[in-house]
């Protein structure tokens, strides 16, 4: 018989001030941070029964949180030593994405600043109207010949690449989902493909080594041609369809940009374009923008302690552009 979960006295109290955090503000649910297995009833007792998120880096850590039992959701990361503010902008944005919270919610996350394993931090959050992270039933409308799941991989893929860039760089890139067959035959290789001679399931974007890969390949000049079932069929592509008179894009809007509509013009597939000087997303299809994204690069602006003294107004504005890496901490 397993040892029952301990439920320490000082998640309850940061369960209590979060409580309290969570009336003063008005926010949608609490979200915990977890890094270990704890007594699931216990928690939510301590919450009063409020709307729970738990996230945490496996599966492992939320068993039994999901029984049904409790009003809570989860969510799996698989982001181990990754730096805390970057799980919780993930947890936020799968939140959004599985409609567990609303854009433009607030929620009071819980979880550990500064020691491992011991709760010890608290932050009342607040989401902007676009994460940069779409729900299925945002890309559904597009319809077409692409599933709508394999198109949502692709666009949450993009976004991340939009948002993160590579090792602090910007990076552009093209997809162009769907038709692969139609679409290659308007692609030629710009040089070495990284993709060419590997199985079809070492090419598949359901596989999160193949999505880390491809993060590393869009560095490379040349688009990727992803099939209607997220198998990466192709990369480092020069896409070449024939132009179409009547298609118009925004001023400002390059060479990869005018390949995406062009080539949704000339086939049935979609294409899914990263601008490299923003970030910003942009789905197309026959010819046209349908979509545009703008990839929040923190999901959270950390505030300042309050022992800091006031700033003037010009100055406050700017700092809330910047958030600090450091989150706040009250201690229990």
């Amino acid at each position: 018989m397993a040892a029952p979960r301990r439920f320490s006295d000082q998640l309850r109290t940061m369960c209590g001030l979060a409580v309290q955090l969570a009336d003063a503000k008005q926010v949608e649910s609490i979200l915990f941070l977890m890094e270990r297995p704890t007594d699931w009833e216990a928690l939510a007792a301590a919450v009063g029964g409020r709307s729970m998120i738990l996230a945490a880096d496996s599966a492992e850590i939320l068993d039994g949180a999901d029984d049904g039992a409790l009003d809570c959701d989860t969510i799996v990361l698989n982001m181990s030593g990754a730096p805390v503010y970057e799980r919780l902008t993930e947890a936020l944005l799968e939140a959004v994405a599985d409609d567990h919270l609303t854009p433009g919610a607030s929620v009071v996350a819980v979880y550990s600043g500064f020691e491992d394993g011991v709760t010890d931090s608290l932050s009342v959050i607040h989401l902007d109207e676009h994460l940069g992270r779409l729900t299925v039933r945002d890309l559904r409308p597009l319809g077409g010949r692409v599933p709508t799941e394999t198109l949502k991989m692709v666009v949450d893929l993009a976004v991340e690449i939009g948002r993160e860039g590579r090792e602090g760089k910007p990076v552009g890139t093209l997809f162009v989902v769907g038709e692969h067959r139609k679409v290659q035959e308007f692609c030629k290789p710009m040089g070495f493909d990284p993709v060419k001679g590997y199985t079809s399931q070492e090419r598949s974007l359901t596989d999160a080594k193949v999505r880390e890969g491809i993060k590393e390949i869009a560095q490379m000049d040349g688009a990727f041609v992803v099939s209607s079932k997220g198998v990466v069929i192709a990369s480092a592509q020069h896409v070449s369809a024939p132009p179409a008179p009547d298609i118009a894009i925004s001023k400002g809007l390059g060479a990869r940009h005018w390949a995406a509509a062009e080539i949704t013009r000339a086939t049935g597939a979609i294409a899914v374009a990263i601008s490299s000087s923003s970030g910003t997303v942009r789905v197309f299809q026959n010819g046209d923008v349908v979509l545009r994204i703008e990839p929040l690069r923190r999901a959270m602006t950390w505030r300042d302690f309050d022992s800091e003294p006031a700033l003037p107004p010009e100055k406050t504005v700017e700092r809330a552009k910047k958030p600090i890496d450091s989150p706040p901490v009250t201690d229990a």
